[in-house]
Formats: structure tokens, sequence, C-alpha cells
């Protein structure tokens, strides 16, 4: 993301906005009708009873992913056991030693609600296998085998529950260490496992895990499904296990890293950066869906779990950009942290994250319920869009001002714009047939200049 901002004055004491090719867009925001956001229209997938679940999901718009496992005693990434080529009987000397003594749940999600997250997704089982939670169906699990002997998702789900945080369980499909995930996939050559295995056994052990994390810590806000990509030909039963979440969770909203249009069942779209996943190439942004809400996840630095060699870590400016970025496309934002085997997180991370949440304490009303605005995406910025009718908002978010062709409004446009939260008017100029919007000397904002434009008929300004 471009740290860079360029400023172009048209004359002095005034800066104009600049844009490329928005006549279209801007055709919606004139001649006095109300401005929507992008329709949303019903889709085949999106009758369920979980409705108002995916409308909250959607004014979110901001969450943690958080990546956590015994990987994390290498620090070298949740692939270390792929791209090390590290066999079963390596890889199971790592559950003794794993104690995280200075995890303390509640220390987390107090973090997480001061960086302005309204959810976290949390490791349960990743492709090593490895359960994150006390599972009846396995002794390979952080109770069983490791010296730690708790389940901390018990006491993350107690957190989340007091903070009021919603709590979303990432678990992998693909599985490198249990005997009957065969035949193998793209992956997972290199674990030492006998060369057999009932396939029907282990659908039936995930499903079976599936059932425990929805009966045993309280109301959860859903599930984020990866690995299927490994094996996508596969008999996975996925009807099956989400009609049983969905009985037993009736709130709980479902989606899968699969790397493909949305499947029935499925509540959420994701998309995810798969920079440290060799066996996930080429995961990309599949076609969209009308009607279902939107996530992109990104890491905070270029791995998802601890990475010790890992020190490129974004600037509070392009976290909070892309949060933005996403919500001007209609997406929330999940941003990807990985904390020590220890429990602890690192302080670098816990400052970027906290400065967020002073940035969304002041600015967040341009984002957590807002919906992708009435102009797309431009070189300088997006916009955003909440309510309806009289007291309908449009917030432009001015990024990068870049050259082109200035943000021009119809004259006749009822709309009347402001600098977020102040009460003036911005002056609009007129050139030929339009109106060219000005900003005063000293406008820019360090990270986002954002512009509010009110219904000319409840032009208050802030």
């Amino acid at each position: 993301m471009d740290r860079h901002r360029c400023t172009k004055r048209s004359k002095p004491g005034a800066l104009r906005l600049y844009s490329t090719a928005i006549s279209v867009a801007l055709a919606a925001i004139s001649h006095g009708s109300p401005v929507r956001s992008q329709p949303e229209k019903a889709s085949s997938l999106a009758v369920q009873p979980n409705t108002a679940a995916r409308r909250s999901f959607e004014d979110d718009r901001f969450g943690l992913f958080i990546t956590w496992g015994l990987f994390s005693l290498v620090g070298d990434g949740e692939w270390v056991m792929e791209q090390d080529k590290l066999g079963i009987d390596q890889y199971q000397k790592l559950p003794p030693i794993f104690n995280p003594t200075r995890f303390r749940a509640d220390q987390w999600i107090k973090l997480a609600k001061a960086s302005g997250a309204k959810y976290i997704t949390i490791t349960t089982k990743h492709h090593d296998g490895f359960c994150m939670f006390g599972s009846q169906l396995t002794s390979y699990d952080v109770v069983d085998a490791s010296h730690y002997r708790g389940d901390p998702l018990k006491e993350i789900a107690a957190a989340c529950h007091e903070q009021k945080i919603k709590l979303f369980f990432y678990y992998s499909l693909l599985d490198w260490h249990h005997p009957d995930y065969f035949p193998l996939g793209k992956t997972g050559k290199h674990s030492g496992r006998e060369i057999k295995g009932t396939w029907s056994r282990y659908v039936a052990y995930y499903q079976g895990q599936v059932r425990e994390l929805c009966s045993s810590y309280g109301e959860i806000g859903g599930f984020w499904f990866d690995g299927m990509w490994d094996k996508p030909e596969a008999d996975w039963d996925l009807a099956g296990t989400y009609r049983l979440i969905h009985e037993l969770q009736p709130a709980a909203l479902i989606g899968n890293n699969h790397h493909g249009a949305p499947l029935s069942g499925e509540d959420f779209q994701v998309s995810k950066e798969d920079r440290a996943s060799p066996g996930a190439a080429g995961s990309g942004t599949p076609a969209l869906t009308a009607g279902l809400p939107l996530e992109t996840c990104m890491t905070i630095n270029r791995s998802w779990a601890f990475n010790a060699r890992d020190t490129e870590f974004k600037s509070t400016e392009d976290i909070v950009q892309g949060l933005i970025a996403s919500a001007g496309r209609g997406s929330n934002l999940s941003l990807g942290i990985g904390p020590r085997s220890d429990g602890t997180i690192d302080q670098l991370i816990s400052q970027r994250l906290l400065e967020v949440g002073a940035w969304l304490k002041t600015y967040g009303e341009s984002v957590y319920g807002t919906r992708r605005g009435p102009i797309p995406p431009q070189p300088w910025g997006v916009s955003t869009s909440k309510g309806d009718h009289a007291g309908q908002r449009i917030y432009l978010h001015v990024l990068k001002p870049s050259s082109g062709k200035p943000i021009a409004f119809d004259p006749s446009t009822p709309w009347v714009p402001f600098l977020f939260g102040k009460s003036e008017p911005l002056k609009l100029t007129r050139s030929k047939d339009v109106l060219e919007l000005e900003l005063p000397p000293g406008a820019l904002a360090p990270i986002d200049t954002i512009v509010v434009l009110h219904p000319q008929s409840s032009s208050k300004g802030q």
C-alpha cells in the first residue's frame, strides 16, 4: 500500500479531489433521489434463519484472526511441519513442551476490544491436526498431550462472552496427522504416516469435533473452515456439516476458504492472503455471490502465525487504510496476528492494535454499520454509505489524492459536503456544467480525509 500522499492544488487555499471515470457513479447521487448502498440481490443461498446475524456481521466490519498452536513453539509460521518436512515422529515432540504459562484470555480479548474489533476468529485445529481445545475424540489435543493440560478455548469463550466480542472458530478440514485422512491430498506427503486409512471415518471424526465445538463453548459467531483445497474432489459431506452447525447454533455463520464460489449453507465469503501457504497456491478472490457478506483477511506482518524472523509489520496507516478499502468494497477486514507459544502478544502488535482502536474511536462512524458506497473505488480512495432517505450519509474516504479528473457534482444534486466533524459546508465551484469539490488548506488528515455528504434537507454537519 502506498504510504506517500500527493496533493495537487488548483489554486492557493484550496485542494481539489481527483478521480478517474466516475460520471456513472455520480449519477446515483444527483437529481434529488435518495442513494442506497449497492443493492443486495436475494441469493438462493441466503434464505437462512440467521439473516439477522449476517447483517450484524456486515455491520461489524473489523475483526481479528488469531493463529496459535504447536507451530508457535518453532516460530516459523503455521506451515512449518510441511515446509520443513517434519514427520509425525518429530512433530509429536512439541506437545510435551507446549506450556503457555503467560496466556491470559482476558488480556487478549480486552486488547481485541480496544482495537475496535467486533469479533475474533481463533484456531481450534490447524493443518497439523493438533487440537487447541479439549476433544473427546482424540488425545492429540492441548488438554491431553501438552504440558499445559488446560483448555484455552474455554477461557477465550468466557472472555468473549463477557466483553461482547463474537467468537468464530477456525477449523482446518485438512489434517497431516490423522491416520484416516487418506488418500493424501496435495500436501502432508512427508508426515511418515502409514499409507492407509478410511476416509469415512475421518469425515465422522471432523464432524464429531464440529459438534463438540458447537456444544461446549456457549454461543458462537460461526466457523471459518480451511483446507478443503487440499482434496477438492473428496466427499467432505459439507451439507451434513453445515446442517449440523445451523441446527446446534442457529445464528452461527459459516465461511469456507475453499477458493471457489460459495456453496449452499455458507453464510459469508472469504478471501485470504496465502503467502505462507505453498500448498494453497492461487487462492485469489472467487466470483462473489450477491447477498452474502464478504470478509477480507490480511496479516499484520507477512505471517499468520508467530514467525520470529518476520519483522515486516504493517504501519497503523496500512491497517486502517486496508480496513477502509475493504469497507468501500462492501467487505469486512479480519486482521491476522500470531501470539507467541507462551501466550503473549508482541508489544508492537499490541501498539498497532491500540492505535487502530484510537482511530476507530474517532472515525468509526464512517466504517461500522456502513455498506459499499455509490462511488466505486477510485485512485483517491473509496466511499461508504449508511442509513436511508433523509438520514442517509455518504462518506468519501480520500486516502490518496491523485491526478485525474476532479470529483464533480451535477448542479442539481441535493447533497451538501462537509469535512468529518465540521459544521461548515465545503465549497463547491462551478466548472462548465458541473460543480467541483474543493478542500480548504490543511484539510488532509494523516490517514484518511473523510468528506461526509448530507442530504440537503438535513445538512447540519457533524
